[in-house]
């Protein structure tokens, strides 16, 4: 009996331990089944959090939040090409009635891809009888911030590609360096072709194949890079040195081109063709505008007719401003960035010399790999230790000061005085009795995209010189030589003379012997900047012509 039960006894055991062993591995075979009825509530909330942007969603909405806030409290002017190669287009692309295209558009050196986005928002409003003038701000806001959404995009992809290459820690700091950065503030809601050259760049270096990357896609990268160098051709020189990378560590290089560059490429350039081939109004013939704009300000360098500055420029003035206090980080993230990221460093370094090359400069052009930069900048914030709160506290109260400063008080009059100008517009009941001289540095103002109304205007033309002439001046240049001479030819009886003058202050002393003889009175002043130079005055001033009386200065702000 006892045998018999030990026997027995064994056998349970042995049942036992076989069913311990079978529900073990049901177990470890539940853990890997990936349907969706096996997760948790934590891990399916964890999954919904992070549907947006593949990002925590409170992450998302707070940086389309804060860039919605960037839009709002940018109210200045940068530069004519915010207006003149964007939003000024885009209105003569829907009311071709009325209208202004420089003579960059004349000779074919922009592509009408980017000015079609704006054009697209326009023709919304347009058909949907949004087109008064109460909703004339809607025409000039909703551009601008669609431009901050797609730089929230951008944002987030950063912050997403450095917390794959790296850890959370580092990515956070990146983070918050591209948040702060000033530059950044002051340029990512404009309407700059600049601008949508640096999202797509972001964005594209997200799928680009870096060491470490999980996203890593060469459809979707190049194309993105295409898609920026079709609206801006300047884009290949950042991604120069980033594509040759790409290349050489490509062990299937011929598969790279044929199947990825090549039909990218081609499908991106056709659809480029197209556009400007429909909106050039020249259906019979083809433009590649990229080409064309290459020639113009690489092979001829003609762009040195708007200034040229000495080849050390970028090294000793226009990085370091739109760095700005990121600075000291920067070099001494580059000293502790591993060996893996200087093919950022590189590429920052191969721009910078490129750029110097060409005797036009301007900040704006190297915005493109201010990014790359906040890489170097987070590492620096990661590793400081002791001095890690002061070092944060100065960076954001400095980067704030300059964002506040240059998006609301500097360069602002000449935006404030197109809503003045949009005023004279809607109430005057005969529009036609009215016309606008802008007496300033030619297109200081935008036209009709912020005035919407077909009110007779002109300004003082300034196209290059494109036959070669050796003492060659544009109309603005006559007009500064003797101001006063040039208003006596051009408005020689009173039936040609406007009804309103705008010009900078620094202009009034000069010419108030011929406001007092046609009887303009000043009714009207709007602040510029605290830093007046050359032709830029410190306040903007607007003179109505009064058919009676004396000249009375007048001021309204």
């Amino acid at each position: 009996l006892s045998k018999c039960g030990m026997e027995r006894g064994r056998e349970d055991a042995s049942l036992t331990l076989r069913g311990l062993q079978n529900r073990s591995h049901e177990k470890i075979k539940l853990r890997k089944r990936k349907s969706t009825l096996y997760f948790s509530t934590q891990e399916k909330n964890a999954r919904r959090r992070g549907d947006l942007l593949g990002e925590n969603i409170h992450l998302v909405l707070f940086t389309i939040a804060l860039r919605i806030l960037n839009c709002f409290l940018v109210q200045t002017s940068f530069v004519p090409d915010e207006y003149w190669q964007s939003l000024e287009v885009a209105h003569h692309m829907v009311f071709n009635n009325y209208g202004y295209l420089t003579w960059e558009w004349t000779e074919r050196l922009r592509s009408y891809t980017y000015p079609l986005i704006f054009a697209s928002i326009y023709k919304i409003l347009h058909l949907l009888g949004k087109d008064s003038v109460q909703l004339l701000l809607m025409k000039i806001w909703i551009p601008r911030l669609a431009q901050a959404l797609l730089s929230a995009v951008a944002d987030v992809r950063l912050y997403s590609l450095m917390k794959q290459l790296v850890n959370q820690e580092v990515a956070r700091w990146v983070f918050f360096c591209q948040l702060c950065s000033w530059f950044t503030w002051y340029c990512c809601t404009r309407t700059l072709t600049n601008t949508m050259e640096t999202v797509l760049t972001i964005i594209a270096l997200f799928y680009y194949p870096l060491e470490g990357s999980k996203s890593m896609n060469s459809v979707k990268y190049s194309s993105l890079v295409a898609l920026a160098f079709i609206i801006r051709p300047t884009a290949v020189i950042p991604w120069t040195p980033l594509l040759f990378r790409h290349f050489c560590q490509e062990p299937r290089k011929l598969d790279l081109i044929l199947h990825h560059f090549l039909p990218v490429g081609f499908a991106t350039l056709s659809l480029s063709l197209m556009i400007d081939r429909i909106f050039f109004g020249q259906l019979c013939q083809w433009t590649l505008v990229q080409f064309n704009f290459l020639k113009f300000n690489v092979l001829q360098n003609l762009g040195t007719f708007y200034g040229s500055h000495p080849w050390h420029w970028y090294f000793s003035q226009g990085f370091p401003v739109i760095l700005g206090t990121h600075l000291p980080f920067f070099i001494h993230g580059c000293y502790l960035a591993p060996k893996r990221h200087r093919i950022l460093l590189v590429t920052v370094l191969w721009t910078l010399l490129v750029y110097s090359m060409l005797s036009h400069k301007e900040f704006r052009f190297i915005y493109p790999v201010l990014p790359f930069c906040m890489v170097f900048c987070g590492y620096s914030l990661t590793h400081l230790k002791t001095w890690k709160k002061p070092a944060l506290s100065f960076l954001f109260l400095s980067n704030l000061f300059l964002a506040l400063y240059t998006g609301l008080v500097h360069q602002r009059g000449t935006l404030d005085v197109m809503s003045h100008i949009q005023k004279v517009c809607y109430n005057n009941p005969n529009k036609s009795s009215a016309s606008i001289f802008i007496m300033m540095p030619c297109h200081s103002t935008p036209y009709y995209s912020h005035v919407h109304c077909l009110l007779p205007m002109r300004f003082l033309q300034c196209p290059p010189d494109l036959t070669g002439k050796s003492q060659y001046l544009d109309e603005a240049d006559v007009f500064y030589l003797n101001p006063l001479n040039w208003l006596h030819r051009e408005f020689h009886d009173d039936a040609s003379l406007p009804t309103h003058l705008i010009t900078f202050s620094i202009l009034e002393e000069e010419i108030s012997a011929f406001l007092i003889s046609s009887n303009y009175n000043r009714t009207a002043v709007f602040f510029h900047t605290h830093l007046p130079e050359g032709r830029i005055g410190s306040h903007v001033y607007v003179y109505e012509r009064k058919l009676k009386g004396k000249f009375n200065t007048k001021t309204n702000s």
